[in-house]
């Protein structure tokens, strides 16, 4: 799943192309109807639902709170914290009938270090954090394994938004110092 139906066409193409079995949709995570509905396609196509990666993540626009604009405030919240909640909420009653599965939750190192500009960044990332945890304690016994990942910095287009702000530290890094994505995958 991506936002944009060519993305994961192209990615689709590139699984099938080596052997794999693909089904690919376009979904707001924001949104917990597109998410349920794109889940339910995924089971009906494949019969289980074993791994759910929570990815999705924004950080702009980077600003200190008093200069922060609540509706976009309200954005970061609605896609790097309810997007992990409509995907947890979509997968786990089939995971819990299976008897099995695993969840990744992508955090941050901001879920616990406060940086300055990414108010909204920080404490979406702190929900995720401490719903990982709670979800991990509620379905561990069911044959659910929810983890976090945090890979630190990873040379997508996030980084070049960081780096735009000049606002902290971690807008100074040299683009070579981050992760790359296929790593982290």
């Amino acid at each position: 799943m991506a936002r944009s139906q060519g993305d994961i066409d192209r990615l689709a193409q590139e699984i099938t192309d080596q052997g794999g079995r693909t089904l690919a949709l376009s979904c707001e995570v924001s949104v917990c109807d597109g998410v349920s509905t794109a889940f339910a396609a995924a089971h009906e196509a494949f019969g289980s639902l074993d791994v759910l990666v929570n990815n999705a993540g924004v950080i702009d626009p980077i600003a200190r709170l008093s200069e922060s604009d609540p509706s976009a405030w309200q954005d970061v919240v609605n896609i790097n914290l309810m997007g992990v909640y409509h995907g947890l909420r979509a997968v786990l009653p089939q995971m819990e009938a299976q008897g099995s599965g695993t969840i990744i939750n992508i955090s941050s190192g901001a879920a616990t270090g406060a940086l300055e500009g990414w108010s909204h960044y920080c404490a979406t990332k702190a929900a995720v954090l401490s719903l990982t945890k709670c979800v991990d304690k509620e379905y561990r016994d069911a044959g659910i394994r929810v983890v976090g990942l945090r890979p630190g910095t990873v040379a997508t287009e996030l980084q070049v938004q960081i780096k735009a702000s000049g606002i902290n530290p971690v807008s100074q890094l040299d683009p070579s110092v981050h992760n790359p994505a296929d790593w982290v995958a």
